[in-house]
């Protein structure tokens, strides 16, 4: 009886498990975040480095060096990343690194579009906090001490129908961040939003959705104070 107990317990488990429920989502970037990773020969993040991971908005800071001054910066982002897709990476981006904070964006799973290539569709505002949770505790395996910062999801023109659920998955993961210690929630929303109430057109490139260079100046200086408030 016993071992029946059991199985029913180890299958409950696995069925549950993000790796077995989002298992062929490593696929479309298994060849970027290995080609990241082929980069860690050359530069690592060490005690005096911020390593930054997550999606494009991280791949395309060109300028990081200089917005993210005084503080030297790694970033490992890649393509268009989600949460669900990020539990199969996150352990790989961080492991060669031993960085004085952790930084994450990660901005992809609600976005309100209607892409047919996208085989898992928007997730509920709690699928992204379960999932962020599941990223986190697989870092923390790996990194048991080191300050972790999530940057939430930026209010952006092309994604502003959604954004009332993006805000409950913002709200969710700052409410997370708030209990877990050694864990921070770096707000941007209000930065982004104009008087008017909708997201400041001038701050993003063309496509309404990726920061452009007085975006990403903006962005740097809220992380930056965050950074300073916790003190790294």
């Amino acid at each position: 009886m016993k071992y029946l107990i059991y199985l029913v317990f180890l299958f409950s488990n696995l069925s549950c498990s993000p790796l077995l429920k989002y298992s062929q989502s490593n696929r479309q970037f298994e060849e970027e975040v290995s080609l990241l990773e082929s980069l860690d020969f050359e530069e690592k993040a060490g005690e005096r480095d911020v390593l930054f991971i997550g999606s494009s908005s991280i791949r395309l800071w060109d300028n990081i060096q200089v917005d993210m001054y005084p503080y030297s910066s790694i970033k490992r982002g890649y393509g268009g990343a989600h949460f669900y897709d990020l539990i199969h990476f996150s352990e790989r981006l961080v492991k060669n690194h031993s960085p004085k904070a952790i930084l994450i964006f990660v901005a992809n799973d609600i976005t309100g579009s209607n892409d047919l290539t996208n085989i898992v569709g928007d997730l509920s505002p709690n699928e992204v906090k379960k999932l962020f949770r599941y990223n986190y505790k697989l870092i923390r395996n790996i990194h048991k001490h080191i300050p972790i910062f999530l940057i939430e999801t930026t209010p952006t023109p092309k994604r502003w129908k959604v954004w009332n659920k993006i805000l409950q998955a913002n709200k969710k993961l700052e409410r997370f961040c708030k209990q877990v210690p050694n864990l921070y929630f770096i707000s941007t929303r209000d930065k982004f939003i104009g008087t008017d109430g909708l997201p400041i057109q001038s701050f993003f490139l063309s496509d309404e959705l990726h920061l452009n260079s007085d975006g990403y100046k903006l962005w740097s200086s809220v992380i930056k104070s965050k950074l300073i408030e916790v003190g790294i």
